[in-house]
């Protein structure tokens, strides 16, 4: 319990300051790359201040001067933190816009570009993906939690069609991102601090340039397997469910 403390106390003062300072990087310096350094920061303080470890493996497999969709599982918030220290390139969070009212952590990310997405309006979440896809094809790279939200029981879950619209559209490569360890850190609707070590793994990206609509399905289906496949067993959850609709 006093690491919980700890940690909560940390990511009060640590939002504040990193959001204020992202916020006042953003009117300095275009293209919010200072404001991204600073939320790498924040991520990093974060780990540290929740004594989580964090190994990066597949390094190899991407080249940080290219582009590219990043499609990760999403078992808790701490998936955030290790993703912002240790994904080695700059990139922009496509994260639902309810983030973005919150005190301080919503002005640093506006500061730094993240782009929000309304998950309750149909149209509009369309035309927000096809905006990602532009900011993709122009040469930043994005993050997206396909499953759509956090595991309720650290499983993979199914994944929502809207992320790889934007892969599509954008013709860029999807690179496979598993992440393992975080669920038991700090579960949905958790609130105490288990320490432990993340992995991240980073998958063979996946060319979308002669991918169409109609290979959507496929694309869905390929991405979760290598995503699954990287997973320890209690993890993976089911083999290869039924895509839902974005909403």
């Amino acid at each position: 319990m006093l690491r919980s403390l700890l940690f909560y106390i940390v990511l009060f003062f640590a939002t504040i300051f990193c959001g204020t300072a992202a916020m006042i990087f953003a009117l300095i310096s275009r293209g919010g790359n200072l404001s991204h350094l600073m939320g790498r920061l924040w991520g990093r303080i974060l780990l540290f201040a929740g004594g989580v470890k964090v190994r990066v493996e597949g390094l190899q497999n991407i080249d940080p001067d290219q582009t590219y969709v990043f499609a990760a599982n999403h078992q808790s918030q701490f998936d955030i933190f290790a993703l912002l220290a240790y994904l080695p390139t700059q990139f922009r969070w496509l994260a639902k816009k309810e983030l973005f009212r919150i005190p301080f952590l919503g002005v640093g990310m506006k500061g730094a570009g993240y782009i929000p997405i309304d998950r309750s309006n149909r149209r509009e979440a369309f035309r927000t993906l096809d905006l990602a896809a532009a900011r993709v094809r122009e040469g930043t790279s994005i993050v997206i939690f396909p499953e759509g939200t956090r595991t309720v029981d650290g499983t993979l879950q199914s994944f929502k069609k809207g992320g790889f619209h934007l892969a599509i559209k954008s013709k860029r490569p999807i690179v496979p991102v598993s992440l393992s360890g975080t669920f038991a850190i700090l579960p949905k609707k958790g609130f105490r601090i288990r320490p432990q070590t993340v992995l991240i793994y980073l998958g063979d990206p996946v060319p979308t340039e002669d991918i169409s609509g109609r290979d959507r399905d496929w694309l869905i289906s390929e991405i979760r397997r290598r995503i699954q496949e990287k997973l320890p067993p209690a993890e993976k959850g089911e083999p290869e469910p039924t895509s839902p609709d974005i909403s």
